[in-house]
């Protein structure tokens, strides 16, 4: 969502970094150019204005004119501020008051209150808590239906009932969560089109029957500045504690997301980046500030690797790999663990220049997603023993994967390179002129 600002900002700040003196005239002109990026994002202009006047403030200061390294000084100010305006740190889910803990779950309609509410659900059930969903978006059958067959996915029970009133379906479920002993109640409730006094009037009556403990607006971020528009009339009707924003691995331009801390007041608890059970992130203000600035965000991918990846799994690929007996299944093991962590464009956003090494270079998930299919193509025999795969089989594994019979030589040669640099490691050969492989001691002459 917020690549073109990325690359906008990216280019303002290698040209700060690389000036020795800063004027006041330099200053001015950056901010300029920042102020454009921020309005071409789609910030809400206030935002943009006040976000500016504290940069400048700060870049003209002490800090700045007293500093080996301006340009440097200037670009971590520029963070600092946007972590500041994106909300400083996370907000964690409140305590319950009295268990379980009571999260309702608003919005309009088609915002992904029912997607986000078995997201949050599955979050809570994997940090050790045990909740149950409740179904009290009683206006839309449909909704009913979803939520059941995502809480089956997941592994969540939900509460349902269609014959009563979204209040007492409430206090229904909250009643039955303290006799079956879990600890949370995640209530997915009904939206509308448009803001109205009907919807605040449902929404007042459930607070009033279970006294939440925190009321989660979900706000789509693909619908820009209306977004904060949102979020401002239900702050009007209804207290909020916090919002989640849904579709922020989408194409818009991203500009609702760093306006709504400030214009709302509430900080953005959770963020949706992907249609995936899984795809809920704790939202970060410094790491999203970084990922703006093409800084990266090595913790969340530590964090997505420590999720996805099986370390025995792991650990068995790694002695295979240095007893040269590593396979396409093998491969095809670990590839999928990867995939895991979420698309490669997501994870390379995560490291740190990424952006500026791999230039205008299109990174696809179609080509990984082929991959796995040609592999997916051949069989177990095959997969141990590449060398089986003459032409008829390669037509037959290429017929079976959609690709073309290069593809599938394409990836054999890429292995085969692999095995052999494998192999020189596992026996003590560097490929590499002058350094010794691991594991391996060169003896010395008496």
């Amino acid at each position: 969502m917020f690549d073109a600002l990325t690359a906008r900002l990216g280019g303002i700040i290698d040209r700060l970094r690389g000036r020795g003196r800063l004027g006041e005239a330099d200053v001015d002109a950056a901010l300029r150019e920042v102020r454009l990026a921020l309005l071409e994002a789609d910030v809400n202009v206030d935002v943009a204005r006040s976000f500016l006047a504290r940069v400048r403030e700060r870049a003209l200061g002490s800090e700045v004119a007293g500093s080996l390294t301006p340009g440097q000084q200037v670009v971590k100010i520029v963070h600092d501020e946007l972590v500041t305006t994106l909300g400083r740190q996370a907000v964690p889910l409140a305590r319950a008051s009295s268990p379980p803990l009571r999260i309702l779950i608003v919005g309009l309609q088609g915002s992904g209150k029912t997607t986000t509410a078995a997201k949050l659900a599955r979050r809570l059930r994997s940090s050790g808590h045990h909740p149950l969903l409740v179904a009290a978006d009683l206006q839309r059958p449909a909704a009913i239906d979803q939520l059941e067959t995502l809480g089956e996915r997941i592994g969540v029970p939900v509460h349902v009932d269609r014959s009563t009133t979204a209040p007492k379906l409430l206090k229904a479920a909250v009643k039955r969560a303290r006799s079956e002993g879990l600890d949370a109640v995640v209530a997915d409730t009904a939206g509308r089109l448009q803001i109205d006094e009907k919807l605040m009037d449902e929404l007042a009556a459930m607070r009033r029957a279970v006294d939440p403990d925190e009321v989660l607006l979900v706000v789509d971020a693909m619908t820009g500045q209306d977004a904060v528009n949102v979020a401002s009339g239900f702050l009007e009707k209804t207290d909020l504690t916090g919002l989640v924003f849904t579709k922020l691995d989408g194409d818009a331009r991203g500009g609702a997301a760093i306006s709504a801390r400030e214009v709302i007041g509430r900080p953005i608890k959770f963020a949706g980046v992907g249609e995936g059970v899984e795809d809920l992130e704790v939202f970060h203000p410094e790491r999203m500030a970084s990922r703006i600035l093409g800084m990266g965000d090595v913790m969340t991918l530590v964090e997505k690797a420590e999720a996805a990846w099986d370390e025995q799994e792991a650990r068995e690929a790694a002695e295979r790999m240095m007893t040269a007996s590593f396979t396409l299944e093998d491969f095809l093991a670990q590839f999928r663990q990867v995939r895991k962590m979420g698309s490669l464009t997501q994870l390379l956003g995560m490291l740190p220049g990424a952006a500026s090494a791999f230039g205008d270079a299109e990174v696809s998930d179609e080509d990984l997603s082929r991959v796995e299919a040609i592999i997916c193509s051949m069989t177990p025999e095959e997969r141990r023993s590449p060398k089986l795969i003459d032409g008829s089989r390669k037509r037959r594994i290429a017929a079976g994967s959609g690709a073309s019979p290069q593809d599938v030589n394409s990836l054999l040669r890429q292995f085969a390179e692999t095995q052999k640099m494998m192999k020189t490691f596992a026996g003590g050969r560097s490929p590499i002129p002058g350094l010794q492989a691991p594991g391996r001691r060169r003896k010395r002459k008496r």
